[in-house]
């Protein structure tokens, strides 16, 4: 029970509920839901509740409203305010104009 060097955590990338693909928590659109069953979108990435995570890009969100996979990441449902909300959050470089 000797002086053990401490373990550095590591930094995971997380999954895009949407795509499926890994990135970096920043890069990230981050969705909770809180104690109090409220869904919301978590600019800050540090709000406590149950989290899912999705690409700041159009077609993950409007994938992810197919596949109902927030609903089923966040256990509960999910209404059509949060993802119009996400939609204007998501970057507009693959947005056609």
């Amino acid at each position: 029970m000797g002086e053990e060097p401490r373990m550095q955590k590591r930094k995971r990338p997380r999954t895009c509920v949407g795509c499926g693909e890994e990135s970096p928590k920043r890069a990230l659109l981050r969705v909770i839901r809180t104690p109090e069953g409220e869904i919301k979108y978590d600019p800050t990435g540090r709000a406590n509740g149950r989290g899912a995570y999705l690409c700041s890009c159009r077609e993950c969100v409007m994938l992810a409203k197919k596949k109902k996979a927030l609903s089923r990441s966040l256990k509960t449902e999910v209404s059509g305010d949060v993802y119009e909300t996400l939609l204007t959050l998501c970057s507009d470089e693959n947005r056609e104009a």
